[in-house]
Protein backbone atom coordinates (compact mmCIF):
# COMPACT_ATOMS: atom_id res chain seq x y z
CA UNK A 1 0.00 0.00 0.00
CA UNK A 2 1.77 3.39 -0.86
CA UNK A 3 2.36 5.53 1.74
CA UNK A 4 -0.90 8.01 0.45
CA UNK A 5 -2.93 5.46 0.53
CA UNK A 6 -2.18 4.23 3.95
CA UNK A 7 -2.55 8.12 5.30
CA UNK A 8 -6.14 8.55 3.56
CA UNK A 9 -7.46 4.66 5.33
CA UNK A 10 -6.08 6.34 8.93
CA UNK A 11 -8.51 9.28 8.25
CA UNK A 12 -11.36 7.04 7.24
CA UNK A 13 -10.57 4.44 10.41
CA UNK A 14 -10.68 7.10 12.92
CA UNK A 15 -14.26 9.03 11.45
CA UNK A 16 -16.73 8.60 13.80
CA UNK A 17 -15.87 9.51 17.22
CA UNK A 18 -14.34 6.17 17.99
CA UNK A 19 -10.68 5.64 20.06
CA UNK A 20 -9.02 3.69 17.92
CA UNK A 21 -5.35 2.52 18.86
CA UNK A 22 -2.78 2.21 17.73
CA UNK A 23 -2.46 -1.51 17.68
CA UNK A 24 -5.54 -1.51 16.11
CA UNK A 25 -4.58 0.44 13.30
CA UNK A 26 -1.04 -1.17 12.77
CA UNK A 27 -3.37 -4.76 12.46
CA UNK A 28 -5.92 -3.06 9.77
CA UNK A 29 -3.49 -1.91 7.82
CA UNK A 30 -0.89 -4.26 8.11
CA UNK A 31 1.98 -2.54 9.36
CA UNK A 32 4.35 -1.34 12.70
CA UNK A 33 2.85 0.57 15.50
CA UNK A 34 5.43 2.52 14.71
CA UNK A 35 4.64 3.15 11.25
CA UNK A 36 1.02 4.10 12.49
CA UNK A 37 2.92 6.56 15.50
CA UNK A 38 4.96 8.37 12.51
CA UNK A 39 1.80 8.63 10.17
CA UNK A 40 -0.27 10.01 13.44
CA UNK A 41 2.40 12.37 13.85
CA UNK A 42 2.36 13.69 10.17
CA UNK A 43 -1.30 14.20 10.04
CA UNK A 44 -1.40 16.05 13.13
CA UNK A 45 1.80 18.21 11.74
CA UNK A 46 -1.38 18.91 8.61
CA UNK A 47 -3.56 20.56 10.78
CA UNK A 48 -5.84 17.38 10.28
CA UNK A 49 -7.69 17.01 14.41
CA UNK A 50 -6.32 13.71 15.70
CA UNK A 51 -6.31 14.37 19.31
CA UNK A 52 -4.48 11.57 21.37
CA UNK A 53 -1.26 10.01 22.46
CA UNK A 54 0.62 6.78 22.11
CA UNK A 55 -0.41 4.02 24.54
CA UNK A 56 -4.25 5.60 24.79
CA UNK A 57 -5.34 6.12 21.23
CA UNK A 58 -6.58 8.21 18.58
CA UNK A 59 -9.71 10.18 17.84
CA UNK A 60 -10.75 12.62 15.18
CA UNK A 61 -13.25 15.27 15.64
CA UNK A 62 -16.36 15.74 13.63
CA UNK A 63 -16.45 17.51 10.24
CA UNK A 64 -12.75 16.96 8.88
CA UNK A 65 -12.85 17.16 5.14
CA UNK A 66 -15.87 15.41 4.89
CA UNK A 67 -18.51 15.70 1.64
CA UNK A 68 -21.82 16.05 2.70
CA UNK A 69 -24.68 13.13 2.17
CA UNK A 70 -28.18 13.90 1.91
CA UNK A 71 -30.50 11.13 2.19
CA UNK A 72 -33.77 11.07 2.12
CA UNK A 73 -35.78 9.31 5.46
CA UNK A 74 -36.95 6.09 3.67
CA UNK A 75 -32.93 6.25 2.02
CA UNK A 76 -31.91 6.34 5.75
CA UNK A 77 -34.03 3.41 6.84
CA UNK A 78 -33.46 1.54 3.82
CA UNK A 79 -28.89 1.63 4.24
CA UNK A 80 -29.72 0.96 7.88
CA UNK A 81 -31.92 -2.36 7.14
CA UNK A 82 -29.40 -3.54 4.68
CA UNK A 83 -26.69 -3.14 6.57
CA UNK A 84 -28.13 -4.73 9.70
CA UNK A 85 -29.13 -7.78 7.28
CA UNK A 86 -25.77 -8.08 6.07
CA UNK A 87 -24.44 -7.86 9.60
CA UNK A 88 -26.62 -10.67 10.62
CA UNK A 89 -26.69 -13.31 7.56
CA UNK A 90 -23.66 -12.04 5.35
CA UNK A 91 -19.94 -13.63 5.85
CA UNK A 92 -17.73 -12.67 8.62
CA UNK A 93 -15.81 -9.63 6.10
CA UNK A 94 -19.34 -8.41 4.92
CA UNK A 95 -20.72 -8.30 8.57
CA UNK A 96 -17.56 -6.54 9.79
CA UNK A 97 -18.18 -3.89 6.69
CA UNK A 98 -21.91 -3.77 7.38
CA UNK A 99 -20.78 -2.31 11.21
CA UNK A 100 -18.26 -0.01 9.50
CA UNK A 101 -20.36 1.51 7.02
CA UNK A 102 -22.90 2.13 9.16
CA UNK A 103 -20.80 3.89 11.31
CA UNK A 104 -19.42 6.30 8.69
CA UNK A 105 -22.45 6.72 7.05
CA UNK A 106 -24.06 8.55 10.39
CA UNK A 107 -20.40 10.56 11.37
CA UNK A 108 -21.49 12.40 7.84
CA UNK A 109 -25.30 12.64 8.42
CA UNK A 110 -26.55 15.96 9.48
CA UNK A 111 -27.92 16.10 13.32
CA UNK A 112 -31.40 15.43 12.42
CA UNK A 113 -30.67 12.37 9.68
CA UNK A 114 -28.53 10.92 12.08
CA UNK A 115 -31.25 10.71 15.27
CA UNK A 116 -33.50 9.03 12.03
CA UNK A 117 -30.49 6.18 11.54
CA UNK A 118 -30.52 5.91 15.06
CA UNK A 119 -34.10 5.54 15.98
CA UNK A 120 -34.86 3.18 12.91
CA UNK A 121 -37.67 0.97 13.72
CA UNK A 122 -36.02 -2.04 11.39
CA UNK A 123 -34.25 -5.20 12.47
CA UNK A 124 -32.85 -8.44 11.52
CA UNK A 125 -33.17 -11.50 13.16
CA UNK A 126 -29.49 -13.34 14.18
CA UNK A 127 -28.24 -15.95 11.84
CA UNK A 128 -28.43 -19.40 12.36
CA UNK A 129 -25.55 -19.81 10.43
CA UNK A 130 -21.86 -21.20 12.32
CA UNK A 131 -19.04 -19.28 12.24
CA UNK A 132 -17.68 -21.72 9.59
CA UNK A 133 -20.44 -20.84 7.16
CA UNK A 134 -19.79 -17.46 7.50
CA UNK A 135 -16.35 -17.44 6.61
CA UNK A 136 -16.98 -19.98 3.64
CA UNK A 137 -19.00 -17.46 2.15
CA UNK A 138 -16.61 -14.54 2.08
CA UNK A 139 -14.38 -17.54 0.75
CA UNK A 140 -16.44 -18.05 -1.97
CA UNK A 141 -17.20 -14.55 -2.88
CA UNK A 142 -13.88 -13.59 -2.90
CA UNK A 143 -12.87 -16.61 -5.21
CA UNK A 144 -15.60 -15.39 -7.55
CA UNK A 145 -14.26 -12.02 -7.77
CA UNK A 146 -10.11 -13.38 -8.06
CA UNK A 147 -11.49 -15.92 -10.34
CA UNK A 148 -9.63 -18.39 -8.26
CA UNK A 149 -10.64 -22.24 -9.40
CA UNK A 150 -11.32 -23.97 -6.18
CA UNK A 151 -11.85 -27.87 -4.56
CA UNK A 152 -14.43 -28.33 -2.66
CA UNK A 153 -16.01 -31.51 -0.85
CA UNK A 154 -19.83 -31.00 -0.79
CA UNK A 155 -22.59 -33.16 0.14
CA UNK A 156 -25.90 -32.72 -1.35
CA UNK A 157 -29.13 -32.88 -0.31
CA UNK A 158 -29.84 -36.73 -0.65
CA UNK A 159 -26.81 -37.09 1.65
CA UNK A 160 -24.47 -38.08 -1.58
CA UNK A 161 -20.55 -36.92 -1.39
CA UNK A 162 -18.38 -35.80 -3.65
CA UNK A 163 -15.35 -33.73 -4.25
CA UNK A 164 -14.66 -31.44 -7.35
CA UNK A 165 -13.05 -28.26 -8.90
CA UNK A 166 -14.92 -25.50 -9.54
CA UNK A 167 -14.98 -22.15 -11.09
CA UNK A 168 -16.75 -19.79 -8.70
CA UNK A 169 -19.44 -17.08 -10.32
CA UNK A 170 -21.39 -15.55 -7.45
CA UNK A 171 -23.14 -16.20 -4.66
CA UNK A 172 -26.90 -15.15 -3.60
CA UNK A 173 -29.02 -15.02 -0.67
CA UNK A 174 -31.98 -16.17 -0.51
CA UNK A 175 -33.54 -15.57 2.81
CA UNK A 176 -32.02 -18.79 4.90
CA UNK A 177 -29.07 -19.95 2.42
CA UNK A 178 -26.29 -18.65 0.71
CA UNK A 179 -25.88 -21.03 -2.62
CA UNK A 180 -22.55 -20.60 -4.81
CA UNK A 181 -22.77 -20.72 -8.82
CA UNK A 182 -20.27 -21.82 -10.84
CA UNK A 183 -18.68 -23.94 -13.45
CA UNK A 184 -18.16 -27.23 -12.57
CA UNK A 185 -15.16 -28.60 -14.47
CA UNK A 186 -16.09 -32.42 -13.02
CA UNK A 187 -19.72 -32.01 -15.06
CA UNK A 188 -18.51 -29.63 -17.85
CA UNK A 189 -21.71 -27.05 -16.73
CA UNK A 190 -23.35 -24.84 -14.40
CA UNK A 191 -24.45 -26.02 -11.17
CA UNK A 192 -25.22 -24.65 -7.87
CA UNK A 193 -24.13 -25.09 -3.99
CA UNK A 194 -25.45 -24.30 -0.98
CA UNK A 195 -22.66 -22.78 0.98
CA UNK A 196 -23.31 -24.67 4.15
CA UNK A 197 -22.84 -27.81 2.57
CA UNK A 198 -19.58 -27.22 1.39
CA UNK A 199 -17.55 -28.92 4.02
CA UNK A 200 -14.00 -28.12 2.64
CA UNK A 201 -12.86 -25.49 0.60
CA UNK A 202 -9.20 -24.73 -0.63
CA UNK A 203 -7.75 -22.99 -3.34
CA UNK A 204 -5.99 -24.75 -6.13
CA UNK A 205 -3.82 -22.04 -6.85
CA UNK A 206 -4.70 -21.84 -10.28
CA UNK A 207 -7.19 -18.97 -12.40
CA UNK A 208 -9.75 -19.14 -14.67
CA UNK A 209 -10.24 -17.09 -17.84
CA UNK A 210 -13.41 -15.18 -18.51
CA UNK A 211 -14.69 -16.88 -20.60
CA UNK A 212 -18.51 -15.68 -22.78
CA UNK A 213 -20.12 -18.95 -22.38
CA UNK A 214 -19.05 -19.70 -18.53
CA UNK A 215 -19.73 -16.24 -17.22
CA UNK A 216 -21.99 -14.93 -14.68
CA UNK A 217 -24.61 -14.26 -17.22
CA UNK A 218 -24.25 -17.52 -19.39
CA UNK A 219 -25.04 -19.50 -16.19
CA UNK A 220 -27.78 -16.94 -15.63
CA UNK A 221 -29.31 -17.63 -18.90
CA UNK A 222 -28.86 -21.17 -18.56
CA UNK A 223 -30.81 -21.65 -15.34
CA UNK A 224 -33.10 -18.82 -16.81
CA UNK A 225 -33.97 -21.74 -19.69
CA UNK A 226 -33.79 -24.34 -17.70
CA UNK A 227 -36.76 -22.69 -15.70
CA UNK A 228 -39.22 -21.54 -18.91
CA UNK A 229 -38.56 -25.35 -20.21
CA UNK A 230 -39.44 -27.04 -16.79
CA UNK A 231 -42.59 -24.40 -16.86
CA UNK A 232 -43.35 -25.66 -20.68
CA UNK A 233 -43.18 -28.76 -20.03
CA UNK A 234 -45.63 -28.90 -16.88
CA UNK A 235 -48.15 -26.47 -18.77
CA UNK A 236 -48.13 -28.78 -21.59
CA UNK A 237 -48.76 -32.03 -18.93
CA UNK A 238 -51.56 -30.13 -17.68
CA UNK A 239 -53.47 -29.03 -20.96
CA UNK A 240 -53.16 -33.16 -21.71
Amino acid sequence: MRRADRLFQIVQLLRGGRLVTAATLAEKLEVSVRTIYRDIADLQSTRVPIEGEAGVGYVMRDGYDIPPLMFTSDEIVALVAGAQMVRSWGGTAMANAAEEALIKIEAVLPEASRARAAGARVFALPSVQNQETRDRIDACEKAAENRDIISIEYTDLKGSASSRDIQPLGIWFWGNVWTLAAWCQLREGFRVFRVDRISKLTLTGERFAPLPDRSLAACLRHFEAEEYNRDERSGHNASV
